[in-house]
């Protein structure tokens, strides 16, 4: 029996998803929990160790010395975890992408840089600390502000002028300060606007070759200020000859980052003048959204990444089905009570399910301050437009109530 360790983060989505994978495929996971991080009950895995993610230093010999038989591979399930696992892999003497390459993918201003090395599209950007307005504007507006390490649309933010540029900076900056206190350098990407339609890329890297598992289309226009992310849908309704393009730069990003293996996640801006990728992460698709792949390829993100892993076929070829996920977007920042109208969602035409993942109580927020969702919408059917309108009709059913947080 494949023995693998697998590194779950606090509040990460896909956690049951992988366990459940892990045991469809007869594999034993070894849990290693974030510091902060206590795994459910009912989960039925005791995490082995807990470490801050987030310090390596501490957690690298940590896991080390608490690890007292061997594993066949390390993995994350999300990007709170990738860099450590890279880290234990190469101490572990285990094949997959070294840290150095899993950190050039995760800081944004790397990853420009790279692609500026290659001659890849990208737009003009610069690396700017939080008094640095005047070079900020270097690029020309519009303009984006980007922590560097920051996911899922948080510390993002669109400004058309000066007076936004400077509110962007001191926003953003705050943010990322908060979120990383790992962060070894004060500085942001700020780069010019990408106008055009975005779509995303999951596929899994062998040798540096890559194969295609799904082109995501994102229907809802993303021009910002903020970019929170909604509806992904798939296959693409992109020309062919566009998502041949997608893959090519993808897989070059990739090769000169010397991430050569594993699934990976692209995003992308499409427009008159091509392709612009935005950014690569060596993982799936965030969130719960991979299930969409269990009706396209008939398995989940959560599988396809533990049989590439320990070396299981993976899936051949996609079905004729559509398939889409919509992230349930959070209104407004607050306390969220709940959500009404769930049994009319689910038992609209094409819907396969809505699961709502953020607990009564819990404190929420939009981009560019908050980084999760209050749930997953995901449809099925024969047609991208079906599939897309279902997710839309679900979210129109729903009825989200979040009490506003009171001002001082």
């Amino acid at each position: 029996m494949p023995r693998l360790l697998l590194l779950l983060p606090a509040a990460g989505y896909a956690n049951r998803d992988f366990v459940a994978a892990a045991a469809r495929l007869n594999i034993e996971l070894v849990a290693c929990a974030d510091y902060c991080h206590r795994l459910a009950p009912d989960w039925g895995l005791p995490p082995l160790m807990s470490v801050p993610f987030d310090q390596p230093d501490i957690a690298l010999p940590q896991v080390l010395c608490e690890l007292k038989q061997p594993v066949d591979a390390v993995l994350a399930t999300d990007d709170h975890g990738l860099l450590l696992a890279a880290q234990l892999r190469e101490a572990l003497g285990l094949p997959g992408n070294p840290p150095e390459a899993v950190a050039t993918l995760a800081d944004k201003l790397r990853f420009r840089q790279l692609q500026r090395a290659i001659g890849l599209p990208h737009p003009s950007f610069v690396g700017v600390g939080p008094d640095a307005i005047e070079a900020a504007a270097e690029p020309g507006f519009p303009l984006v502000v980007k922590a560097r390490r920051l996911n899922a649309s948080r510390g993002v933010i669109r400004a058309d002028d000066a007076d936004q540029l400077a509110r962007a900076i001191k926003q953003v900056q705050r943010i990322q300060a908060i979120a990383q206190r790992d962060i070894d350098a004060p500085q942001l990407l700020v780069e010019a606007f990408i106008p055009g339609v975005e779509v995303a890329l999951d596929g899994v890297l062998n040798q540096g070759r890559l194969t295609v598992l799904a082109v995501f289309d994102k229907p809802d226009p993303l021009d910002g200020p903020y970019f929170e992310e909604t509806l992904f849908v798939t296959p693409s309704r992109l020309p062919e000859a566009i998502q041949r393009e997608l893959a090519a730069a993808t897989e070059r990003a990739c090769a000169a980052a010397a991430v050569t293996d594993g699934v990976i996640h692209a995003e992308a801006r499409i427009n008159d003048a091509g392709v612009w990728l935005l950014e690569i992460a060596p993982r799936g698709i965030g969130g719960l959204c991979g299930r969409v792949l269990a009706a396209t390829l008939g398995m989940d993100t959560a599988e396809i990444v533990l049989r590439h892993a320990v070396g299981l076929p993976l899936p051949t070829r996609s079905n004729q089905a559509a398939a889409g996920v919509m992230m349930i977007p959070i209104p407004d920042s607050g306390i969220f009570h709940g959500v009404d109208g769930l049994a009319l969602a689910r038992e609209l035409p094409h819907i396969s399910g809505v699961e709502i993942t953020a607990s009564p109580g819990q404190l929420v927020a939009p981009p560019p301050e908050g980084a999760g969702y209050l749930g997953f919408i995901f449809s099925r059917a024969a047609t991208p437009a079906e599939a897309e309108a279902a997710l839309r009709a679900a979210h129109s059913a729903l009825a989200i109530r979040i009490q506003p947080l009171v001002k001082p």
